[in-house]
């Protein structure tokens, strides 16, 4: 097979070619012709639509992107600052919002630096441009006798004028298209871009400001609570709610098919006619048969699935000078977002409108299902995003989004304020698909990978609204017409789906990954942080430190022999020499060390990792003592705000990894309280130390999810090193040690 290697310039241009198809609808001649746009800007043309300049002097920024306190906003206020010279303080930021902001999409899969802040950068750019140009009119200078502080316009000769100035006269002198003319900054020129400037997201959520929707407190507002089915597949046969209207503070119970709902004055009151109305609510006893919680390597595999190949390479060569060769099953479970506020939603129908407050992670896609669930034009439909207390994906902020546009229906005139309940959360919103993950390979005599084969069993890691085909909003499914799901989206590669990071960034010979796409779901799917790439890397980088052994040669040492990209191998050798790593060196049968790399969708940031652990071997508890990151995310916006992502991320991967997994029987989930889904806790957080290797000249790549899937994979690794023996199932539950040390 003939193989053609891409500049990244023009790799960069197909892979926002790729984006543009899944994100935006169909590749068209439109976006063919302006691929030198950044790829939010080729369907967001308009320069007012991204910055507005106001006569007092404040700028306000419009973004698609939604904060998720990953301190977005922030870095986009720095973007901004830095092209258009003025000063932060003056930036205003509007996020998310149908009625003011670009269509951007969904906020996912770490995308937001590099695609909001690419295309922010050269709106600014233009912006600035413009008011120079007309600066040069009213003066009757060149644009060489001018420079910009801080909004203030300077003339040689001593004269000036503003940014406000000029608008003030020139009222739509930003009305217009962005053209791509200004040119942007060279980094050298950056003030604020690579500085940790405070998050301008924190101050609120640290004084109670009503920073989330949770916090939020309309005039005149109802409180909603949802009764749902007690499990998947139960139908609701009778409720007599005529008790419940008489409890203290009900306004009116709602029903629509298996939907039901009650509204209250207050928040207890409406909580209080819930439990009334389970008790009271009489359901089928169907149910959708679940797999056997503890046996899903089994089970999986023999779903229905689509198959395709993926990442191919070298099969018409056969595989020469064979050595050993190995092979091992991983796996995963299904896992839970677990926010630590459960999702809310406030929604309020006036004057034909439905204005719907949420954090959703997709303001324009959840509209677009919002409108046809509720028979409105989508003109009529508006979403606003504010923050909500936790979300790595699709969790349950759109479908509350729903529920509290269904009940404000009914009291229209009158805001609605739902929130599920922790039950809810935890049996209904979407969870992250289990996954089971075979890999075989060959090494040479030399003890070089010389054949590469891997397969992945996943359901769908994409079921957000918005996708085509169905309307993926719980209620619309429980409703007397229900609305049913889409299928499940394909993402091609080098993004994926369930197949996220499945093919290897090494450089292999010979290699043959196939994604098998499970089509039987019997349990609710849908985005979780990094989607597939965290079962994939786990056991890909796993498999590597198997390979090592077998080859008697060092991890970290392997790796190297098998990466050719020079920032690759810069972040492999960064986190071992920050770490002091030694070849070769054994456990002693508790204290042990791992080590793992990615780069994130094979495209986007690098990140080695190094843990250290120690197992109690009585008691088969696992404590990570130490973690040492090395990652290089390109251009750094913001040096705190990458280091916190990183953290989060290896916090959460931890988590994962040593905790949760969501559990059923046979008929319905059981996992509904933190006390059958347990977490990492403040204490076991280990100290964690994150270098970035900063490359001011290469693009932004993003930073929220990067350090999740090596994370899982070194504390394997950590563990084997200590105790000498692998375990290939996560979660790393004490039981799981024991049995393996037995």
């Amino acid at each position: 097979m003939n193989t053609v290697k891409l500049s990244r310039r023009t790799f960069g241009k197909l892979a926002g070619a790729v984006i543009a198809t899944f994100s935006l609808g169909p590749f068209s001649e439109l976006a063919l012709a302006e691929t030198d746009l950044p790829v939010d800007l080729r369907t967001n043309r308009r320069l007012d639509g991204w910055i507005r300049v106001d006569i007092e002097g404040t700028v306000t920024i419009f973004t698609g992107k939604a904060e998720l306190g990953q301190g977005i906003l922030t870095a986009l206020s720095q973007i901004a600052a830095d092209e258009l010279d003025v000063d932060f303080a003056s930036i205003r930021m509007i996020s998310a919002d149908t009625t003011r902001s670009p269509n951007e999409g969904y906020t996912f899969g770490s995308q937001s630096v590099e695609r909001s802040g690419a295309a922010l950068r050269v709106a600014a750019a233009d912006a600035r441009a413009v008011l120079l140009g007309a600066a040069c009119r009213r003066l009757k200078v060149p644009l060489s006798d001018l420079r910009v502080e801080n909004g203030v316009i300077l003339v040689a000769d001593g004269r000036r004028t503003t940014y406000a100035d000029i608008v003030r006269d020139e009222r739509a002198l930003l009305s217009r298209e962005v053209t791509a003319a200004g040119a942007t900054k060279h980094p050298s020129e950056y003030k604020l871009v690579g500085k940790s400037i405070p998050r301008i997201d924190l101050p609120a959520k640290f004084t109670g400001g009503a920073a989330f929707v949770q916090d939020m407190r309309l005039p005149g507002m109802l409180f909603g609570r949802i009764v749902r089915p007690p499990r998947y597949g139960a139908t609701l046969i009778s409720v007599d709610d005529s008790s419940i209207g008489r409890l203290p503070g009900v306004v009116s119970v709602v029903r629509n098919g298996n939907f039901l709902g009650v509204i209250a004055e207050r928040e207890e009151q409406a909580i209080h006619a819930r439990h009334a109305l389970m008790e009271i609510a009489h359901w089928s006893k169907d149910y959708v048969p679940l797999p056997d919680v503890d046996h899903l390597q089994q089970a999986l595999p023999r779903w229905k699935s689509e198959d395709s190949v993926v990442g191919v390479a070298g099969q018409d060569t056969p595989a020469a000078d064979i050595g050993a060769q190995l092979e091992a099953t991983y796996s995963r479970p299904y896992l839970s977002h677990a926010s630590l506020g459960p999702s809310c939603s406030v929604a309020l129908l006036r004057d034909g409108r439905m204005t719907v407050w949420s954090h959703t992670q997709g303001a324009f896609p959840l509209r677009g299902d919002l409108a046809t669930v509720l028979e409105m034009p989508t003109s009529a439909v508006d979403v606003v995003h504010v923050p909500g207390a936790g979300c790595y994906g699709h969790n349950g902020a759109d479908d509350v989004a729903l529920d509290a546009a269904l009940l404000a229906r009914d009291v229209a005139g009158r805001p609605v304020k739902v929130q599920w309940m922790r039950d809810d959360e935890f049996a209904w919103a979407p969870i992250g698909p289990a996954m089971v993950m075979q890999v075989k390979a060959a090494l040479s005599k030399d003890g070089r990978i010389a054949d590469w084969n891997y397969d992945v069993w996943s359901n769908s890691h994409a079921m957000r609204p918005g996708q085509p085909g169905g309307v993926n909003l719980l209620a619309a499914w429980h409703l007397a017409k229900p609305l049913p799901p889409s299928s499940p989206a394909r993402i091609p590669q080098p993004y994926g789906n369930g197949d996220r990071n499945a093919v290897p960034v090494y450089e292999l010979p010979r290699r043959k990954v196939t994604n098998h796409q499970l089509l039987d779901a019997p349990v609710r799917n849908s985005s979780l942080r990094t989607l597939g790439a965290h079962g994939n890397v786990f056991a890909i980088e796993s498999f590597m430190d198997e390979l090592a052994l077998a080859a008697n040669a060092d991890p970290v040492a392997f790796r190297l022999a098998h990466l050719d990209d020079p920032r690759a191998i810069a972040v492999v050798r960064e986190a071992a020499n920050r770490s002091k790593w030694q070849s070769a060196v054994k456990g002693d049968g508790q204290r042990g060390r791992g080590f793992a790399y990615s780069r994130y969708e094979s495209i986007q940031a690098y990140v080695a990792i190094v843990i250290d652990v120690n197992v109690v071997r009585s008691t088969g508890v696992i404590s990570v003592t130490n973690v040492i990151a090395a990652v290089d995310v390109g251009r750094v916006i913001n040096r705190d705000g990458v280091k916190n992502q990183i953290e989060g991320g290896i916090v959460q991967a931890l988590s994962w990894a040593l905790r949760e997994r969501v559990t059923f029987n046979r008929s319905q989930i059981t996992s509904r309280g933190w006390q059958d889904y347990p977490i990492l806790t403040f204490a076991e957080v280990p100290p964690i130390d994150v270098v970035l290797l900063d490359r001011p000249d290469e693009p932004a790549l993003g930073a929220g999810e990067c350090s999740l899937p090596p994370t899982a994979a070194a504390l394997a690794n950590a563990v084997a090193n200590a105790i000498g023996t692998r375990l290939r199932d996560l979660p790393f539950l004490p039981s799981k040690v024991l049995e393996r040390l037995a």
